[in-house]
């Protein structure tokens, strides 16, 4: 027998080698190429989805830079929305701009829109009627927020101005449900 050149171990190797390309060709057409294509389709939905979370985390990021600058904006808004209304109070604060100041019973909460508004109705005794436009410059100031129907009736009689008016003092239904407990 004349020796060709490959040895036994060499035909054993070549033949070991071509089961492992065979295998490792199987497995690559089997596994790999399929799972490949689930992959970059898998890939491209999330890349999609990535795109919206980030334009929503967007989003977000804006109206919550809005809502606290709104916040901040009108603090002495919503402040004054959480406050309850109070006669005493009231009549604490504006006392000084009348000789004499009276309200008549409030009207309990209806309801208007989002709000519950109380109708005041006021009296009062007056020098003269700069008073009452400096009265009005102290409402906006105050702790409530308060809308004065017009007109305001004036009647003079022996030197006094008497002013009649009624106005509303809108309140956050949820504050007056909470302090009434």
């Amino acid at each position: 027998m004349k020796n060709s050149g490959l040895s036994r171990q060499n035909i054993y190797v070549l033949i070991a080698s071509l089961v492992l390309l065979i295998v490792v060709l199987l497995f690559s057409f089997l596994v790999l190429i399929p799972k490949g294509k689930e992959y970059r389709i898998k890939r491209s939905e999330m890349i999609k989805v990535k795109k919206e979370a980030l334009r929503y985390e967007n989003f977000n990021n804006n109206t919550l830079s809005l809502l606290k600058k709104l916040q901040g904006d009108n603090r002495y808004t919503i402040t004054a929305l959480s406050t309850q209304f109070s006669e005493e109070r009231f009549l604490k604060q504006h006392q000084q701009y009348f000789n004499t100041l009276t309200l008549s019973k409030k009207v309990t909460g209806e309801k208007e829109g989002e709000f519950i508004t109380y109708d005041v109705n006021t009296s009062s005794k007056i020098a003269s009627p700069k008073s009452i436009y400096n009265f009005l410059d102290a409402l906006n100031k105050s702790d409530w927020i308060i809308g004065v129907n017009f007109p305001i009736k004036f009647k003079r009689e022996n030197g006094v101005i008497y002013s009649t008016f009624s106005m509303k003092v809108y309140s956050n239904p949820t504050t007056d449900l909470n302090s009434s407990k």
